[in-house]
């Protein structure tokens, strides 16, 4: 029941009608109106007033926690930028991750080259941004780059979410062009859903782990791997990604970070 429920609020979000900021405008609308009575009889009594305008007021904020250090982007955005710190490549270059999560954190320190097959048009210091759709050969970026990061992305490659073509091995031509993009010796920064196979149309793949080795195993090395469990914690540098291989880590939603150097 709890899933079908789940089911029908993600279907309700996707046409624009947010369950959960509805039940919070319900629950929170009776004290929201007293505190504007409130406010306003203390703005009245000041000798320099306030111009109140009542505009739809943010009835969710004060449920919530003063902050999230828990999850997939926050865990992995935080340790691949990181390790790309510690090991100073000479040119690093990124393909889709979240600009203004991990990217952003990259080009605090160093400059960083943005692809993604959609536009962005903002101008920022330490970020050169790039329109490629990395399903499509590459032959003009082999041997581009010495580090290169692909967070939370190739899942998507050919399921049409963020308007590319639909082709179900999408993400294989994707990791193609990663591999051909890279320099040997160079470090690959790839994390992906993992758990109980699956698409999630039009979503996201979820990966096991089997699936990972095999798109790696013929080119690349394993150097470490991370993982973030379904409650949003971190585990780090695990020994090993063979118990993986046969429970995908007890994961139903998990996320893995593979970092990679290119044989």
């Amino acid at each position: 029941m709890h899933r079908i429920l789940r089911n029908l609020g993600a279907w309700a979000t996707a046409f624009g009608f947010d369950p959960r900021k509805s039940s919070a405008a319900l629950r929170n609308l009776p004290t929201t109106l007293k505190e504007l009575r409130q406010l306003k009889r203390q703005n009245s009594a000041l000798d320099d007033k306030w111009s109140i305008q009542v505009l739809p007021p943010y009835f969710q904020d004060r449920n919530d926690s003063g902050g999230t250090a828990t999850g997939h982007y926050f865990h992995q955005d935080l340790l691949v930028a990181r390790r790309i710190y510690q090991r100073n490549p000479k040119k690093h270059v990124d393909v889709g991750s979240r600009v203004d999560g991990f990217v952003a954190h990259v080009a605090v320190f160093r400059e960083i080259e943005v692809f993604d097959r959609r536009p962005i048009k903002s101008e920022v210091q330490n970020i050169i941004f790039r329109q490629d759709d990395l399903m499509d050969p590459v032959s003009d970026l082999v041997d581009y780059c010495d580090s290169l990061s692909c967070l939370h992305a190739l899942e998507h490659f050919g399921l049409g979410r963020y308007g590319d073509e639909i082709d179900a091995e999408g993400y294989v031509k994707g990791f193609q062009s990663l591999t051909q993009m890279l320099t040997k010796g160079g470090t690959l920064y790839l994390s992906l859903p993992i758990g109980r196979e699956r698409i999630e149309f039009n979503g996201q793949r979820v990966f096991s782990i089997k699936r990972v080795h095999g798109l790696f195993r013929d080119h690349f090395q394993l150097q470490a791997f991370s993982y973030v469990d379904d409650a949003g914690d971190l585990h780090e540098g695990v020994d090993t990604i063979e118990k993986g291989m046969n429970d995908d880590f007890g994961l139903q939603f998990g996320c893995g970070i593979f970092e990679l150097s290119k044989l």
